[in-house]
């Protein structure tokens, strides 16, 4: 396994470390090209534009309302379920 020299992080593949060690440096090299913002991920840059662009690819079955993530899909979808996913404290 390829380990983190900042961390205790451990990684299959050299590729996935190389990603992780953003997170130490700060760097994000992946650069929105109509607003100042950067990622350190390019699927977030790819997310991100769909801000710009208006796309929202990500539809709900029950009352066709988009989404641009699916993340943002699921947390819709409780909604109509009723379910509560995370307990009261």
């Amino acid at each position: 396994p390829f380990v983190c020299a900042q961390c205790p992080k451990a990684f299959r593949y050299k590729k996935l470390l190389m990603a992780h060690q953003r997170v130490h440096t700060g760097h994000r090299p992946f650069v929105c090209a109509q607003c100042p913002k950067a990622f350190r991920h390019k699927n977030h840059l790819m997310v991100h534009q769909r801000v710009h662009t208006g796309e929202c690819q990500f539809v709900c079955a029950h009352c066709s309302e988009a989404f641009r993530t699916t993340k943002h899909l699921k947390a819709h979808q409780y909604l109509h379920t009723g379910e509560r996913p995370f307990p009261c404290d």
